[in-house]
């Protein structure tokens, strides 16, 4: 008797077991990023805390660039399609989603880089009416930022100034806004395929380019250019997005999940791109005697002047909700900097008050 109604037990576990395993969950994150990328740091810790706070209901499966593809237009057309529910979007989203370009405005955002990641995924600026539609219009819903570290320059010539970047064939993303920003610049932008670009600077077809840190030691663009940049002109953001589907079929407490997790990884995803970014520097100066320059404020100020009229075009080409999320990032930025910052937005919204 004792031997049956352990048996029955027994079945009894399996038996739930298997139902359990039946109705879990499985999420696919797609990232731009290989593995040991920032994206992906981030994406792990995204996975262990979403499949904590479920009791494991929920499992996070990764999906490494060349885990879906190489074409990152495949990578969104999968997140508006739902095959892939969540996924990182970055300068290419702007094909998609026009208003995500926002991010590679120069100058707009504080240059202390945490700052700048509590800014663009306070609810303020994350969950105004303005950013959610222009996701929502394309099928899509934005869920957070990830602030992948400064956009520094390497070239084949030292950059200080705008007469210096005159006709430098400068390697852009498929990005119209940051064609037009390196135009306001004097370069010559242009776009190559990130997998052949380090042939490109290699053979001459480009004089420089603009990644963080960390991309131009993984991809070696350090060992064929003779100078690296910091002007601290952007950061390189990664937009986390989500099928609006499904994300509107998830439970209240499964979105508060994700809200309290997104929540959790502003400081998490900041301090892994610091220490990614500081260690691949180190390894470039180990590696190589490529000059690296730090511009100051005055050499600063000079490219920030060009860069301000972009604002509008980027105003004019996509609308009334760029425009809107625009001037809420400014006025969060504004807000968090006080009065006598001395960051970038602040300088220039008291240059266009003063104009006014």
């Amino acid at each position: 008797m004792k031997l049956h109604k352990l048996v029955v037990g027994i079945t009894a576990c399996g038996l739930l077991s298997a139902a359990a395993t039946a109705n879990a969950e499985t999420w696919r994150f797609g990232l731009e990023e290989i593995e040991g990328s920032v994206q992906h740091g981030y994406a792990e810790a995204f996975k262990e805390l979403i499949e904590e706070k479920s009791d494991g209901d929920i499992t996070v499966q990764l999906l490494p660039y060349g885990q879906w593809g190489s074409n990152y237009s495949a990578l969104y057309d999968a997140i508006q399609g739902g095959s892939i529910p969540i996924a990182f979007g970055s300068g290419f989203l702007g094909g998609t989603v026009p208003e995500s370009q926002l991010m590679s405005l120069n100058f707009i955002m504080p240059a202390d880089q945490l700052e700048t990641a509590k800014i663009v995924n306070s609810d303020e600026f994350m969950k105004s009416d303005a950013w959610q539609q222009a996701y929502r219009d394309r099928g899509l819903v934005p869920i957070a930022a990830l602030p992948e570290g400064y956009q520094v320059w390497t070239a084949n010539q030292e950059i200080r100034t705008p007469a210096d970047m005159d006709g430098v064939k400068i390697r852009v993303m498929d990005n119209s806004l940051l064609r037009e920003t390196y135009r306001a610049y004097g370069a010559s932008p242009l776009t190559i395929a990130y997998g052949e670009l380090y042939s490109a600077l290699q053979q001459g077809q480009a004089d420089a380019n603009i990644q963080p840190v960390f991309a131009h030691e993984e991809m070696g663009f350090y060992e064929v250019q003779d100078y690296l940049i910091f002007a601290k002109q952007s950061q390189f953001v990664g937009n986390v997005i989500a099928n609006a589907d499904w994300y509107d079929d998830l439970s209240d407490e499964q979105r508060q999940m994700i809200d309290e997790t997104t929540d959790e990884l502003v400081q998490k995803g900041h301090d892994i791109q610091s220490e990614l970014n500081e260690s691949r520097l180190e390894t470039i100066k180990e590696n190589s005697d490529i000059e690296i320059i730090e511009l100051d404020d005055e050499e600063r100020d000079k490219f920030r002047e060009l860069a301000k009229p972009v604002r509008q075009t980027f105003i004019d080409d996509v609308g009334e909700n760029g425009e809107k999320a625009l001037n809420t990032l400014l006025d969060q930025v504004k807000a968090a900097e006080g009065n006598d910052s001395d960051s970038d937005q602040s300088q220039d919204s008291q240059k266009d008050t003063d104009k006014q």
